[in-house]
């Protein structure tokens, strides 16, 4: 199946000379859906994970459901004042200035195992933002996963871990 065929392109989103992948259009197709998680699960369960943490908000769609499929456990990694409890914070720079990432402070043991996953890959600083925030944790970041990757916005020349997604655009 080319899951391709179950993303939606929506140009001049969210604004002009953006192309959106929106994803809604494969999580309601069934088997379009199964099909992306087991392909998701077997990048993924390669690089044997306690603990899968998803980026708010997309990821958190992908990330959770995969952490059942594995047995793992997962986390959330959010915007600033979304989650209850003691936090863990990091700010991090962006194209045009800077966003904030948080995760529960007890939310990882140090030595875990825990994978980054999110629906996109675009330039990468979410992504290495949220690999520096779990390590501040003491996790162990072996890899970390998208479904889509924008291969033109090099965003996996941030990454200091391998990084594996399951489509690839390349404008």
């Amino acid at each position: 199946m080319d899951l391709k065929d179950h993303i939606r392109s929506i140009p001049d989103f969210p604004k002009p000379g953006i192309v959106f992948y929106d994803i809604s259009t494969l999580l309601r197709h069934a088997d379009a859906w199964q099909v992306a998680m087991g392909r998701l699960a077997s990048m993924v369960r390669a690089h044997r994970p306690d603990v899968l943490a998803g980026i708010e908000s997309r990821g958190f769609l992908l990330a959770a459901p995969l952490a059942l499929k594995l047995g793992c456990g997962f986390v959330m990694l959010r915007k600033p004042g979304k989650l209850p409890g003691p936090t863990v914070a990091l700010d991090y720079a962006l194209e045009y200035g800077t966003d904030r990432i948080e995760v529960q402070a007890d939310a990882i043991e140090p030595g875990q195992r825990v994978m980054v996953v999110d629906d996109l890959l675009a330039t990468g600083g979410t992504m290495a933002a949220g690999i520096a925030l779990l390590r501040k944790l003491g996790a162990d970041v072996p890899a970390a996963a998208a479904l889509i990757e924008l291969t033109f916005l090099r965003g996996r020349d941030k990454l200091d871990v391998p990084f594996d997604s399951l489509l690839a655009y390349d404008s």
